[in-house]
């Protein structure tokens, strides 16, 4: 192997490894996202983040309510859905739930005591909605979303409120597992045609 050569699996780790901090991963490939495994990582963590505030009483209640995408898909209207449509709802529910996790970031930081664990995973899901929304830039999903065929007839996200983190967290790690692994798989699919 060559002084400049990298094989496959330690280009991925290496990406996967700068994804975290939230920063784009610079010279990695524009659909790295289409790697499914990329995509489980964050629902991995999403789902984590979740589990840890089930059952969370004390410290995992939200001082207001916040607003957050609804994650329900209706299956038949999504795949009749243009794919600029698509683009659309995920950048929007992304932009909105990334509002979310910061909102929900200060008022931890403003409480008297933060429970270090919530901390964690909070910091975490900052940093997982800054890479995805990097991966889905690289992937075009901005440029759809600001230029769908039919943009001015595109229903207004539908939207629900969280009172606890857990709730937060369940909203996060269902839009990662409906919507935005919809749009990716179409986009990804038709990347490859």
């Amino acid at each position: 192997m060559g002084v400049h050569e990298c094989p496959a699996w330690l280009w991925l780790l290496l990406s996967l490894m700068s994804l975290p901090l939230g920063l784009p991963v610079l010279g990695a490939p524009p659909r790295l996202i289409c790697d499914s495994r990329v995509l489980e990582r964050y629902l991995l963590e999403a789902k984590e983040a979740e589990n840890v505030t089930t059952g969370c009483a004390e410290h995992c209640s939200l001082s207001e309510n916040i607003t957050v995408p609804d994650t329900k898909v209706n299956f038949y209207a999504w795949k009749r859905m243009e794919v600029g449509q698509q683009a659309v709802e995920v950048w929007q529910g992304l932009a909105l739930l990334s509002e979310a996790v910061l909102r929900g970031q200060a008022l931890l930081a403003n409480s008297s005591q933060p429970w270090e664990p919530l901390q964690l995973h909070v910091d975490k899901a900052v940093s997982g909605l800054r890479s995805l929304t990097t991966l889905l830039r690289a992937l075009g999903a901005q440029k759809e979303a600001i230029s769908p065929p039919d943009a001015a007839s595109a229903a207004p996200l539908r939207t629900i409120t969280a009172d606890t983190f857990c709730k937060l967290f369940r909203v996060y790690s269902n839009f990662l597992r409906g919507k935005l692994k919809l749009y990716t798989g179409e986009a990804c699919r038709r990347g490859d045609r």
